[in-house]
């Protein structure tokens, strides 16, 4: 059968399509390809919203156009959207990051820890820095047995004062970060900041990096896992919390 003509008969049920939309579709394609790399994604409607934090988290400072970068300013209207969608019934984070601004960070892990809906997190590749607030703020995390998560004291660039309230910002801000570490995981402040300063494994640095099991073994992530486990848990979660108005009714019930 040529392209553009249609034959019908009892052998052949193929649906006729128009050569014009054949030729769009192939043309979509070619720019998807030329674009970004890849083909176009088929969508299908799903409750459950995919946010991808990769490279370096962009903070107050608009990052070199060479660097791939999540823009905090762009993340937080995702958030609220979820929040106040009626469709969207969990959320999947996952985080290929180097770390970046901490304050933009903590401003994601706050959004994301404060979300009423099922939340997993999902580390590939890397978790680092300030990243490993983000990858804890949700309800469950997992971590891929090949990534790393580094975990090392607060960083300044740029120009530093030298005078003691210099060293008490980096203080308050270090504190930030651990505490919200330790309320959002199961791992101790005197063991997070244990793992913060020790010294030997990074090359110009103190800190420690983990890898897969480690960060579970440390108390960080909750389970080694992939994409599969990871939706599976999620998908257990929004059933649950479905589930839990009818339980929480019938309760009442046996109450009364």
């Amino acid at each position: 059968m040529r392209q553009g003509y249609h034959v019908s008969n009892e052998e052949t049920e193929e649906p006729h399509i128009p050569e014009s939309r054949h030729r769009k579709g192939q043309q979509d394609t070619a720019e998807n390809i030329q674009e970004f790399g890849t083909a176009k994604i088929p969508t299908a409607k799903s409750s459950i919203h995919t946010m991808v934090i990769i490279g370096q988290i962009e903070g107050h400072v608009v990052l070199p156009s060479q660097n791939k970068t999540t823009k905090y300013e762009h993340v937080i209207p995702q958030l609220v959207a979820i929040e106040e969608s009626k469709d969207i019934k969990g959320l999947l984070l996952i985080l290929n990051t180097v770390g970046g601004d901490v304050e933009a960070g903590l401003a994601l892990a706050e959004m994301v820890a404060s979300l009423s809906k099922p939340s997993v997190s999902l580390v590939l590749g890397g978790g680092h820095s300030i990243g490993v607030p983000v990858s804890v703020a949700t309800d469950y995390s997992f971590i891929a047995a090949t990534a790393t998560m580094t975990i090392h004291p607060i960083r300044m660039n740029g120009m530093v004062i030298g005078v003691p309230q210099t060293y008490e910002y980096l203080d308050k801000m270090q504190d930030r970060v651990v505490n919200f570490v330790t309320m959002h995981s199961h791992i101790s402040d005197k063991d997070f900041r244990k793992l913060m300063f020790t010294t030997g494994e990074l090359a110009r640095d103190i800190g420690t990096i983990l890898v897969g099991k480690d960060a579970v073994d440390a108390g960080l992530i909750d389970e080694v896992g992939g994409i599969d486990v990871a939706l599976r848990h999620l998908d257990g979660m929004i059933e649950d919390r479905r589930r839990k108005p009818r339980r929480a009714r019938a309760e009442k019930k046996e109450v009364q």
